[in-house]
């Protein structure tokens, strides 16, 4: 491992001297492409440096014990290697995870679909708050939320949902969030007062560049029509919502909440290369199904992941058996618990891959 370090510290100093190199700078591509790299480097050459600094204090220190020295001296020495023995195990920690393999996609954009399923208008409601949950929370992370098609229903719920959320790690945090989401409260729409059981499906796609994936003119329909609000009234005169969809596999999306047919049109195709991308790498990975069956779960929108139980105000994240009893504070877009837990989930697995690989 240390060698693969001091090769990652040897490429982040050539990308320096790279990034001041005048060609390259006067070269956009280059200039984008090198920085990006060394951004991505950054933390782990930053960590690495400091396991060196803290790795030589720490043979320095205990080189001084076998020299003559007072009490008091020897007593103060002890502590520094004890403190610095302590910091070196959490650097070697950290280097671990740092070096685990990454998720090309964690620093991208993401494009949240949510949809209500089973369970009708209550569905649609608990859709909403979905909406709002990770609205809050994308606020609390400083990022910036778009909503690029909705379809409400006549209490105020979401039929379905696609919004685009921009921020840097936006993809490594909710990545987590596709799955199936399970209510259970008495409903807005229920006069006996019965507990009922809803779901609602989310899918987070990364944000994906036209060079990832490529859609020809030649390839899509597009559409236009009149936006619609609740219960499907037409709320404007003109055709600008937008439907693309992608003769070649079918896949359609669909934008109405921009300012002009032209950026309905462009959001569309923004989600469309999402879905298109996603269907891709749903393929590739059903030809590894072994490896999709990891604790933190498939990714499927179908696979159940979390239940928010109102009367018990109780949330449980199926995949990693993690209880919380503080849903509200959770539905105000608190998930950083949730999400932390299933990050080191999901790094665990990978380091007890690593070792399996290296053993």
């Amino acid at each position: 491992m240390l060698d693969r370090l001091q090769a990652l510290a040897d490429r982040y100093d050539k990308l320096s001297e790279l990034l001041c190199d005048p060609d390259v700078a006067n070269d956009t591509k280059k200039l984008r492409e090198y920085s990006k790299e060394q951004s991505d480097l950054q933390e782990t050459y930053e960590t690495y440096q400091e396991y060196k600094t803290v790795s030589e204090q720490l043979s320095d220190a205990k080189a001084m014990l076998g020299e003559k020295l007072d009490d008091e001296m020897r007593e103060m020495v002890k502590m520094e290697i004890d403190e610095l023995s302590e910091r070196k195990e959490e650097l070697e920690a950290k280097i671990k995870i740092l070096m685990l393999p990454k998720d090309p996609n964690d620093d991208k954009n993401v494009i949240v679909e949510i949809r209500g399923a089973a369970g009708g208008d209550e569905a649609a409601l608990f859709a909403a708050d979905l909406y709002r949950m990770y609205q809050k929370y994308a606020d609390a992370m400083g990022w910036k939320t778009e909503v690029l098609d909705s379809s409400v229903n006549d209490l105020g719920g979401f039929k379905e949902i696609v919004f685009m959320v921009q921020g840097k790690g936006a993809y490594s945090k909710l990545k987590y969030e596709s799955g199936a989401h399970r209510v259970q409260r008495i409903p807005a729409t229920e006069s006996g007062g019965r507990i009922h059981t809803s779901t609602s499906t989310v899918a987070v796609l990364p944000e994906v560049e036209d060079v990832e994936v490529e859609i020809r003119e030649s390839d899509i329909r597009v559409d236009t029509f009149c936006s619609s609000g609740a219960g499907g009234q037409s709320v404007n005169t003109t055709k600008s919502a937008v439907r693309v969809t992608h003769v070649p596999t079918g896949i359609v999306a669909t934008c109405q909440d921009g300012k002009s047919q032209n950026s309905n049109k462009e959001m569309a195709l923004q989600v469309l290369r999402a879905r298109i991308f996603e269907k891709i790498q749903q393929e590739k990975m059903a030809e590894y199904d072994s490896e999709r069956k990891s604790k933190v779960g498939t990714g499927d929108r179908s696979e159940r992941i979390r239940t928010y139980n109102f009367p018990q105000s109780r949330v449980t994240d199926h995949r990693i058996g993690l209880t919380l009893h503080r849903l509200d504070s959770v539905l105000n877009g608190d998930l950083e618990e949730i999400i932390s837990a299933l990050t080191i989930a999901e790094q665990t697995e990978l380091m007890d891959k690593e070792s399996q690989y290296a053993g």
